[in-house]
């Protein structure tokens, strides 16, 4: 019997995406910034490991659509979305680009790209649109928060990925 070496990779990738899709859509659902954040940054690092940067970029986009819909960001968010999309494909392409240098640094800076992205993005869209308090309370949101779950998704990716509990 032959089979299709091409298909079975094709196949390979696209229930590996979809695991990391349905991570990132499951974790809005806990109501946590801090464990929805760290889930899906892993799952960014673990798709541009596992699958590439391409992937990683289907994952990027759908947490924030799920955090929206769920309530974990306030309606006020709804224009920092495609602003959290490309701080989240900043990660995930800066990751990419510097893995195969130095996998930990990779990670830490992509986490500080992610992060500067979205506290610039979060202080001009936000100033923009709300005042005072408001203002500030939800650019928070944006700032060490972010840094933090990056972080901690790196350190899980690293965990999962670089210590070879999955397999690549």
């Amino acid at each position: 019997m032959k089979y299709n070496i091409k298909a079975l990779a094709l196949s390979r990738e696209t229930v590996l995406v979809a695991v990391f899709v349905g991570m990132a859509m499951i974790a809005p659902l806990i109501h946590s910034q801090l464990v929805t954040g760290t889930i899906v940054n892993a799952a960014l690092f673990g798709a541009v490991v596992l699958v590439g940067f391409r992937a990683a970029c289907a994952v990027a986009v759908i947490p924030s659509l799920i955090a929206l819909a769920v309530g974990i960001l306030p309606v006020l968010m709804l224009p920092m979305v495609p602003f959290i999309v490309a701080g989240n494909i900043a990660l995930a392409g800066t990751f990419a680009l510097l893995r195969k240098t130095n996998f930990v640094i990779a990670m830490g800076v992509a986490a500080i790209a992610k992060f500067g992205f979205l506290v610039l993005s979060a202080n001009v869209i936000l100033m923009a649109i709300t005042h005072g308090k408001m203002s500030v309370a939800l650019a928070s949101m944006m700032g060490w928060p972010q840094l933090i779950t990056a972080l901690l998704g790196a350190a899980l990716a690293y965990m999962l990925f670089e210590r070879n509990l999955v397999r690549k």
